[in-house]
């Protein structure tokens, strides 16, 4: 059984990600501890808030040098919402904070005006579609997952982007993924059916 740790710094709801990952059949523990991550299989790293909390939250637990130790030993690492954003290698929230920098790229504003002069509504919050980059990933193209943001992912290489979504008539980066590290802007595990399909192959690829 494979075995997923989910990391907790004290800025996600834990329960409904841990209990989604479950019914993947995997054997789901929540860790604090730095050391406790080499025991697993797979890492989630979860979170809602801002990107300079986060970031300090996990440098103060000394989890940031054992993510990117994990990560580069190729264990397979998946972050979602503001943990996706945080893989990313600098956010521009509130200040520029430094990112675990698994993948490169940054983390930015969604537009407060459209290119026709219209305001937009942030944060960015409900069901949207997205639409795969990744063949093989081509049965989840144009499903609806569950999006709450204000902030998304822009890679600086197209080529590390695995899902779109549209914003009013911005398309940004909704899924990334770098070699083992995926990252989803959206949260899967309140997403129905699709989004447990998305857990499921996370916690079965590799």
């Amino acid at each position: 059984m494979v075995k997923i740790a989910i990391i907790d710094y004290g800025m996600s709801n834990l329960l409904s990600i841990a209990r989604a990952v479950q019914t993947t059949g995997a054997n789901v523990s929540i860790i604090t501890k730095p050391e406790e991550l080499e025991f697993a299989d797979k890492i989630i790293l979860p979170g809602v808030g801002a990107f300079p909390k986060g970031m300090k939250a996990l440098n103060e637990t000394g989890l940031t040098d054992e993510i990117k130790k994990q990560a580069a030993a190729g264990k397979p690492i998946l972050g979602i919402c503001l943990g996706m954003q945080m893989l990313l290698s600098e956010g521009t929230e509130i200040e520029n904070t430094p990112g675990l920098n698994l993948i490169p790229g940054k983390c930015i504003k969604l537009p407060e005006i459209d290119s026709f002069g219209n305001r937009n509504t942030i944060p960015h919050v409900g069901w949207e579609k997205i639409n795969t980059q990744d063949q093989n990933k081509s049965e989840f193209d144009g499903t609806y997952m569950y999006f709450v943001h204000s902030y998304f992912a822009k890679p600086t290489d197209n080529e590390n982007i695995l899902f779109t979504s549209n914003f009013a008539d911005l398309q940004f980066a909704s899924g990334i993924q770098k070699d083992n590290v995926w990252g989803f802007q959206f949260h899967p595990e309140k997403s129905g059916e699709k989004g447990l399909d998305l857990l499921k192959l996370f916690c079965r690829a590799f």
